[in-house]
């Protein structure tokens, strides 16, 4: 069974960085799929980033060169690294996982696609 806990939230202004991280137990990294998303009120629940197993990365272009992926295999913890965050990057993040994925090359981006789920961690920035 897979368990993911998310945490790192928070409030920063515009340009600020925070950092999530995703206590994934239960999940293997090297075998599935584990992902970032986030949902803003009234919006829709959207890919930020994936990471497959074989450490291929899809990112969201709202994104792109302002977030990071990273993993800690030996503790089974995914991090989010956001930089340069604009209001526009406020929203709740959650943590999803598929535990074993081999579909395609790249994880997929629809949420209903993913099992298994975080409780979310809000991120809000303020200009």
């Amino acid at each position: 069974q897979v368990q993911l806990v998310e945490s790192g939230g928070g409030s920063v202004q515009a340009g600020g960085s925070l950092r999530l991280s995703c206590i994934a137990s239960g999940y293997t990294f090297v075998r599935g799929c584990i992902a970032w998303f986030r949902q803003s009120p009234g919006k829709e629940r959207d890919l930020v980033v994936s990471l497959k197993g074989d450490g291929r990365t899809a990112f969201a272009g709202s994104v792109k060169g302002r977030f990071s992926i990273s993993r800690d295999v030996s503790k089974n913890i995914l991090f989010l690294q956001m930089n340069s965050l604009k209001d526009a990057d406020s929203a709740m993040y959650y943590c999803a996982a598929i535990p074993a994925y081999t579909d395609s090359v790249n994880c997929p981006a629809p949420s209903y696609a993913y099992n298994y789920w975080g409780q979310g961690t809000q991120v809000t920035v303020s200009s």
